[in-house]
């Protein structure tokens, strides 16, 4: 073997080794354990990485709300091991059961839990295009979460048990007033958010990412999730629990995602109507310096771009 083919071999050895050091150390990280919110409300804020049989597919942010009649959790998890977790922690910070759950989405690690609660008796809850997209993406949902979490692989289909109708729902459990609401489809159609007015405190499901870039997956519209986020961002919150990042406020949330959304629909909006073709489209739109500092920037910034520019593109 020649001396230059074993120096690239080497190379290549040495940097795939410090990718798995990388991965590693940033998983060994992980924390199955909630943090406080405000008074009476607590958050699990999973890791910014990708779905890991680590992370136990739990790398989204959970909600737990104590009311009277036990936790009220804002979604269920990735299936039984990680949805075990989630059980784990609430019941560290108070021993009470899981009195309920409301799903904001349909994603598989917001819901694929729910038949782990219900057996338990806690009462789901959602929004009926939620229900209405888990179901038609379930097996889709449950085959990718299995190839990253084997250990899911079996996990039963339950949907909520109160199905709301209304684009705003007001519900009250163990005392705690709430609202469930539905602002546009987003990220998956039929995306919601839980609103908690005397707590100020705005569970916004995968409306909002902070830390991390978005994604617009081929089922996702850019254009009403833009309009949900500005309809959305009327509520005084004063804290946001995001679907992916840290705890914060209105304003990381509109630098992170608000502004994004904005730019990427209005400048996908002049390149469609011009007829550039998703090629130029992308490439005048690659560089946006401002969003860079988000994880996965340099994986999801090109493909929100193509597929933003075609959805638009087919709709004129």
């Amino acid at each position: 073997m020649k001396r230059r083919t074993i120096l690239a071999l080497m190379t290549t050895a040495i940097i795939s080794a410090l990718s798995i050091n990388s991965y590693a150390a940033e998983e060994s990280n992980i924390e199955f354990s909630a943090q406080k919110v405000t008074e009476g409300v607590y958050a699990y804020i999973g890791p910014i990485t990708d779905r890991t049989p680590e992370n136990l597919g739990l790398n989204n942010n959970i909600g737990f709300i104590d009311t009277s009649e036990g936790w009220v959790l804002v979604d269920s998890g990735s299936g039984d091991l990680g949805t075990k977790k989630l059980e784990d922690m609430a019941k560290s910070i108070k021993n009470q059961p899981i009195a309920a759950v409301i799903n904001l989405g349909s994603q598989d690690h917001r819901w694929l839990g729910n038949s782990y609660f219900a057996k338990q008796g806690a009462k789901i809850y959602a929004y009926q295009g939620t229900v209405k997209t888990q179901k038609s993406m379930f097996n889709q949902v449950v085959e990718r979460m299995a190839k990253a979490i084997p250990s899911t692989k079996g996990v039963q289909m339950k949907t909520a048990d109160s199905v709301f109708e209304n684009a705003e729902n007001a519900l009250t459990i163990g005392g705690v007033e709430m609202q469930l609401n539905y602002y546009g489809d987003a990220h998956f159609p039929g995306d919601s958010v839980l609103w908690l007015p005397k707590q100020k405190v705005l569970f916004t499901g995968d409306i909002v990412y902070l830390d991390r870039m978005l994604g617009v997956h081929p089922w996702s519209n850019p254009v009403t999730w833009h309009l949900a986020y500005q309809k959305m961002r009327t509520l005084p919150a004063g804290y946001i629990v995001p679907g992916h990042g840290r705890v914060s406020d209105w304003k990381q949330a509109d630098a992170e995602t608000g502004d994004y959304l904005k730019k990427l629909v209005e400048k996908m909006t002049v390149q469609a109507e011009d007829f550039a073709g998703v090629d130029s489209a992308v490439s005048e739109n690659v560089d946006w310096p401002e969003f860079k500092h988000l994880k996965h920037y340099d994986s999801w910034h090109k493909q929100n771009l193509n597929r933003t520019y075609l959805k638009l593109e087919s709709s004129m």
